[in-house]
């Protein structure tokens, strides 16, 4: 309740000194270009509060209840008022994140795959897969390295790469005293780094649908999917955390909090720290019957699950096409269903919210008519189990939703314009990609989205670096990828993203937990990408040089800051 008065005390305080701030003349369409800074008031006290508290509901409610209260203070100019009214808006804000169907979609899927892990788990067939997984992973090396392949595996969509891999790998993890942060990393490391940059995924249709726009604002027809490829060896970000999470798998070296982390498992084998919650439903789901306990009691709803998946994106996709305005692409689709164009546009084209919402509904029907024709459990008995599963996610849908809502209150704020029009009008073109990739970091981070991040600044990107550097169209792809890893890598660490959130639920960690000791291993990441890929590039040096030294600097700065900690040995 303290905590509560003392920001209200606070946000008071600022808004009696504001009006002295603002300019008659600076009243245009955005909320931003009136107040400014204090658009970035709600984002703060959400991550601060986070941070403090440890608690990410209070956390993502107060930051919505501040930024209800300063859009309210400037319709009403009572605070007062303000502060009813914004608490009144806060279910509005909840029942529009909860109406918008992407979210709806998102919310289902993960409800449901929740219940499939809950019948998986019951018929033994989690149990088995652990058991079958532990015999080749003899150490936290193949551990970790079978994780992260997992992640790699899985690279069509990063939501169900933290759905999955989590799960099935949180045994074999626990086994070997890896810390429950460590796991939630390496899953993090693997989703959006390796869906963004992937040749075919539920991400490729958004990011080349950007950079098509982009270009015709500026009068180029160019091949869109072809200047993605382009991109992908300038994703440093990308690239580079996926070989980190390598390296220090390998090496067993850790540092920062990270650090201290594993030397808790380690040392007093507490995989997740005694002062922390799991907010995700930890909970162990009891296995009916170990004698019919099957590998196959796995592999089929999981194969299930991926196989519908990939079959939902083709034919959820190749109807948006047909039924859209691009006759010529519905043309290829049609004299070419299974051509590479027609798998890549039909998937990037797809709802991956319904389609993985569906896919998960049909592979949970599976997993409870085996379990029935195994005698494992009744319908009754197994429809109770997969409600019980997705029970155990229900927080995670309100962590979802508040994060949502948080979002659309920056969105209405202006939050993201303001962090833009810090950019300015006078910048040397050798820092514009290293430019681009951090303000899409802070925007990212400050906001949850990498989705909305890009479509904020590829627009501007693109036309920036052309009227930059006009003869050079290396140039442009390279800050067209800046943007495009700029916002997976603000994204990555932020604790009001899904994909963080959803990660840590898979993992069994700490949301806050996980955000600490990931957060100094992105920054790390994050500070490479420039110092030895933006900074050189934009200087013109050759992108095939640029790579190995960014190999090699990331290689380096693991031997240098980290130190072994092997969580099956003893201090």
């Amino acid at each position: 309740m303290k905590k509560h008065l003392t920001w209200s005390l606070i946000l008071t305080t600022i808004f009696l000194f504001l009006p002295q701030t603002v300019h008659a003349e600076e009243v245009q369409s955005s909320l931003a270009n009136s107040i400014g800074w204090i658009t970035l008031i709600p984002p703060i006290i959400a991550i601060i509060l986070a941070f403090v508290t440890k608690n990410v509901v209070l956390s993502l409610f107060v930051g919505i209840f501040s930024g209800t209260i300063i859009m309210q203070f400037y319709n009403d100019t009572n605070i007062l008022m303000a502060i009813f009214n914004g608490f009144m808006d806060i279910v509005d804000y909840i029942l529009n994140s909860l109406a918008d169907p992407w979210n709806a979609g998102i919310i289902l899927q993960v409800m449901t795959i929740g219940g499939l892990i809950a019948l998986i788990t019951s018929m033994g067939g989690a149990q088995a897969v652990a058991e079958s997984l532990a015999k080749k992973a003899k150490g936290p090396i193949s551990a970790q390295m079978i994780t992260w392949a997992l992640g790699i595996l899985i690279f069509f969509d990063d939501y169900a790469n933290a759905l999955i891999v989590g799960p099935i790998m949180r045994p074999v993890s626990d086994k070997m005293n890896i810390s429950r942060e460590r796991l939630a990393f390496i899953i993090d490391a693997t989703a959006a780094p390796i869906a963004g940059i992937a040749l075919v995924s539920t991400w490729i249709g958004y990011e080349v649908g950007l950079i098509n726009d982009a270009y015709q604002s500026i009068g180029q027809e160019v091949n869109a999917y072809g200047v993605f490829l382009q991109t992908i060896p300038y994703r440093f970000y990308n690239i580079l955390m996926l070989l980190f999470v390598v390296v220090t798998s390998l090496t067993l070296r850790e540092f920062g909090p990270m650090k201290k982390a594993q030397e808790r498992a380690r040392d007093t084998g507490l995989l997740v720290d005694e002062t922390s919650e799991v907010e995700t439903g930890d909970e162990e789901q009891e296995v009916l019957d170990k004698d019919k306990a099957s590998i196959w009691n796995a592999l089929i709803p999981i194969g299930s699950l991926i196989v519908f998946s990939f079959l939902g994106f083709y034919m959820n996709g190749r109807s948006e096409i047909l039924s859209g305005d691009n006759s010529m692409l519905a043309q290829t689709i049609i004299n070419s269903p299974l051509s590479f164009e027609t798998i890549r546009e039909t998937f990037g084209a797809s709802d991956a919210s319904i389609v993985l919402f569906q896919a998960a509904l049909i592979s949970s029907i599976i997993a409870l008519v085996m379990g029935v024709t195994q005698d494992l459990f009744n319908f009754s008995k197994g429809i109770e189990i997969w409600v019980n599963g997705m029970k155990t996610l229900m927080i995670t849908g309100v962590v979802l939703l508040l994060a949502w809502s948080l979002s659309s209150v920056m969105n209405e704020l202006g939050t993201a314009d303001y962090l833009v029009s810090l950019l300015g009008d006078t910048l040397p073109p050798v820092l514009l990609p290293s430019v681009i990739f951090i303000l899409g970091a802070i925007i990212s981070f400050s906001t949850g989205t990498s989705y909305g991040t890009m479509g904020i600044l590829m627009p501007l990107a693109i036309p920036l670096a052309t009227a930059l550097q006009p003869g050079n169209p290396d140039f442009v792809i390279m800050s067209a990828g800046a943007v495009l890893t700029g916002a997976i890598f603000g994204d990555h660490s932020s604790p009001i993203s899904d994909t963080t959130i959803l990660s840590s639920m898979g993992a069994g960690s700490n949301l806050i937990d996980h955000v600490k000791t990931q957060l100094p291993y992105a920054l790390a990441v994050g500070t490479i990408s420039i110092v030895f890929g933006y900074l050189p590039s934009a200087m013109g040096l050759n992108i095939w040089i640029i790579l190995p030294i960014t190999f090699a600097a990331t290689i380096a700065m693991v031997f240098i800051l980290g130190r072994k900690v092997d969580t099956t040995e003893q201090s």
